[in-house]
């Protein structure tokens, strides 16, 4: 089974090099070899590889900048993935593909399920609500839906947190948003388990899936869980004085979902797993940021 990687160089792409591997041959084309911007580029790139598999894990993630970039964020998160999925479908091959938390609105007081009615906030969850909608119309598909994802590599809240925590004596950190922080290296593992499947015959059905972390915790309660796993592994000396705030307190160009928290029960019982707590994989995420030497 050849699989194409496209988006490698970020979190998730990293992550999927690894996971995917022992499943047949990883392609990564080289980026001067396909532009988001120019879909007939990335449909010549899949009908020259012929892959079984495409895991699109490129995207326009700059969300308060996508606010004043619409066309770039639209052709990189919607429309293209679209090309990429009907390019698939040509060969008969899967589609796998990310999608965001920002797609909702944040308004409902549970954990969102894969049914609820989307009402993105921003830009960025419009366009990932497209990208959505684009992948959806070819036959064999899988959308995961995941949140907040930090790794080593990368910008992230987690990473931002740490080198944060060297930097200053006080933080203040919104505290009225919730969600669930998960690793890259999560999202891949269960992406290559659902891939696994599908080569043996066993595949989930096709559709949208939540994919995060379990548990839920405010951008508050993920800092202080960084910051102190930091203190413990040395990363830092101290741990600064910690102010949880409003979201009004901390203006952005783009509104996000005061809930971002995401059922993931579908998933789980679709691949009969269990979802580890968010807490173990932001630990990870320090402590491998310590390991490698990131600063």
């Amino acid at each position: 089974m050849t699989i194409l990687i496209f988006g490698a160089s970020g979190q998730v792409g990293w992550e999927l090099q690894r996971a995917v591997s022992p499943l047949g041959p990883v392609i990564v084309p080289k980026r001067g070899a396909y532009d988001f911007r120019d879909p007939k580029s990335l449909k010549d790139v899949v009908e020259a590889i012929r892959p079984d598999v495409v895991v699109n894990a490129a995207a326009y993630t700059a969300v308060d900048a996508a606010e004043t970039n619409r066309n770039d964020c639209f052709a990189i998160n919607a429309i293209s993935p679209g090309v990429l999925a009907e390019a698939a479908e040509g060969l008969g091959a899967w589609i796998v593909h990310y999608s965001s938390d920002y797609v909702f609105d944040g308004a409902k007081p549970e954990p969102y399920v894969e049914s609820d009615d989307c009402s993105p906030l921003s830009v960025y969850g419009e366009s990932k609500l497209g990208g959505e909608r684009a992948v959806s119309q070819v036959s064999k598909h899988l959308i995961f839906r995941t949140s907040w994802v930090h790794s080593p590599r990368g910008s992230n809240f987690v990473k931002t947190m740490c080198r944060l925590g060297r930097e200053r004596s006080q933080l203040k950190v919104v505290s009225d948003q919730f969600g669930a922080p998960t690793g890259a290296a999560l999202i891949a593992d269960v992406t290559a388990l659902a891939i696994y499947r599908a080569s043996v015959g066993q595949p989930i059905a096709t559709g949208i899936y939540n994919l995060t972390s379990a548990g839920a915790g405010s951008w508050f309660d993920v800092a202080v869980e960084a910051l102190d796993t930091a203190l413990s592994a040395g990363l830092i000396e101290r741990k600064p004085e910690m102010t949880p705030i409003a979201s009004d307190e901390y203006v952005t160009a783009a509104r996000r979902p005061r809930n971002s928290r995401l059922s993931s029960d579908k998933l789980r019982d679709a691949l009969n797993i269990q979802f580890p707590d968010w807490r173990d994989g932001v630990r990870r995420t320090v402590k491998e940021l310590k390991d490698i030497g990131v600063k």
